[in-house]
């Protein structure tokens, strides 16, 4: 299996990177830069693509250029947000024009014209899967405040939508993962329970959506998962 992770340079990209993939697989990490300690399965066939997202033309074309001719699976973990998100500072009327303009250029421009290139390259694999990283901010009624994370957000869902009926002859399958707080402090190395805890019941460990990604790879060429929502147990929005 090829599998392209966007974004897997820390967090919850680079669990994937570290959780998923067998002996014999090639597994494509993008992000600035290449960390130098991961923990990779043995038996893993690593390639690495350093970009910078934040420059949407420039990373693309890196991207494009240096990417296999065909994959299995793309991961696009990507995704920045306002400043004070999420804390009791945020103000929408607060945020500059610059601000705002970056994270629809990162969010929202760089994701479409990454997913123009990426896209054939699944076309030809038995089971071609497209994985993005959404989140709750962007269901109806999230109880969330923050304007352009959540406006990016419901974007990305409908990429997905335009998509599967774009490819739906190709078979593509493609999964946004609508993830609530999580948990990035704590590694794929610290023990699940450990992890769950330090959270309070308000974080999703990374574990957890490593795993759920691990069994969506799992699925035959019959079925996909159209939408996964994955809040933490104590969130009280859900």
């Amino acid at each position: 299996m090829k599998m392209m992770i966007v974004g897997a340079g820390r967090g919850l990209g680079r669990a994937l990177l570290e959780g998923l993939g067998k002996p014999g697989d090639t597994l494509i990490g993008v992000s600035r830069k290449q960390p130098s300690d991961l923990a990779l399965a043995p038996g893993i066939d690593l390639q690495w693509v350093d970009a910078d997202l934040a420059k949407p033309t420039a990373a693309v074309a890196q991207i494009a250029d240096r990417a296999p001719a065909d994959l299995d699976v793309l991961i696009y973990n990507v995704g920045i947000w306002e400043e004070h998100a999420f804390s009791e500072h945020y103000a929408f009327l607060d945020d500059s024009d610059e601000s705002i303009t970056r994270l629809v250029e990162v969010n929202i421009t760089a994701t479409l014209l990454l997913l123009k290139r990426l896209v054939p390259k699944l076309l030809g694999a038995p089971r071609p899967q497209l994985i993005l990283t959404g989140s709750t901010s962007a269901l109806r009624q999230s109880g969330r405040p923050e304007v352009a994370f959540g406006a990016s957000k419901f974007a990305l869902n409908g990429m997905a939508d335009a998509l599967r009926e774009g490819f739906r002859d190709d078979n593509l399958a493609v999964t946004v993962l609508q993830l609530g707080y999580l948990n990035t402090d704590d590694s794929l190395n610290t023990p699940l329970a450990q992890a769950a805890a330090s959270g309070e019941r308000r974080q999703v460990p990374v574990h957890d959506v490593v795993t759920m990604v691990d069994a969506l790879l799992r699925l035959s060429g019959a079925s996909f998962v159209r939408e996964l929502i994955l809040p933490a147990i104590g969130d009280e929005r859900f």
